[in-house]
């Protein structure tokens, strides 16, 4: 065994009152966009910016295992509504009668509205048959790729960007508009562009369709069942644990 080299390491410091701020604003402010987007285009490097963010994500074995695919032409994010809207219609009749009608008066995609839709796939073999870290979890890498989305979405936040999520379709229909080839896994079709205006709570939760559970209710201590008891004690806003320091170190 040998030991790191110094120039390797950095020091791991808490950020500045003014920065955990900043971070934990753009996680409590995120939404899931569907019908606020502005017609305007994003520009290059703030699209390189975006998919750096991307790219800086976690990944088991650091496999790496995500592709981008950005869709610009109109033409074809039509025919992406098409399959969202088939795929759409059917999700529609799993619900129970009394939701359907609910169901059906949510807009749920940004696809032709938003000005850039990014399609976010998994190579599931891009680092061979045996991958460390997944050897007994195989969806590691579907899970790292949804790590690389999350840090897409908080840095559009940041960038005054909307981005929507559509999981709303059937994979094969997305993959042959798309030319994606059979082994490469679709994980989610984002829709981005400029927002100026942003639900003040997650649209479904301001539209009724569901409410934010208590964490309380959501966190065990030591085993399954047993509930917080510090958690629930330790009830600061985001704002206010922003607030606290931590000595460097």
């Amino acid at each position: 065994m040998h030991d790191e080299p110094n120039d390797s390491l950095v020091r791991a410091g808490s950020f500045s009152v003014e920065e955990k701020q900043a971070v934990y604003r753009a996680i409590h402010t995120r939404r899931d966009v569907r019908d606020q987007f502005l017609p305007d285009p994003l520009p290059d490097d703030l699209v390189r910016r975006l998919l750096e963010a991307a790219h800086a994500a976690p990944s088991v074995g650091f496999m790496q295992p995500w592709n981008f695919l950005l869709v610009r032409d109109s033409v074809r994010r039509q025919r992406i509504w098409e399959a969202f809207d088939r795929a759409n219609r059917e999700a529609a009749a799993m619900f129970d009668e009394d939701r359907q009608a609910a169901y059906r008066s949510l807009k749920l995609e940004g696809i032709r509205k938003a000005p850039l839709g990014i399609c976010v796939t998994c190579d599931r073999d891009r680092a061979g048959p045996v991958v460390l870290g997944r050897t007994h979890n195989s969806r590691m890498d579907s899970y790292s790729t949804v790590c690389a989305i999350q840090n897409l979405w908080l840095a559009a936040r940041a960038e005054g960007v909307g981005l929507g999520w559509v999981s709303i379709f059937q994979e094969s229909e997305l993959k042959r508009i798309l030319d994606i080839p059979d082994d490469i896994e679709i994980v989610g079709y984002l829709c981005l562009g400029y927002v100026d205006t942003l639900y003040a709570a997650p649209e479904l939760e301001v539209k009724g369709w569901r409410s934010r559970l208590p964490l309380e209710d959501l966190v065990f201590d030591e085993s399954w069942g047993h509930r917080s008891v510090a958690l629930a004690a330790a009830d600061v806003t985001p704002a206010e644990a922003a607030g606290q320091e931590r000595p460097d170190f």
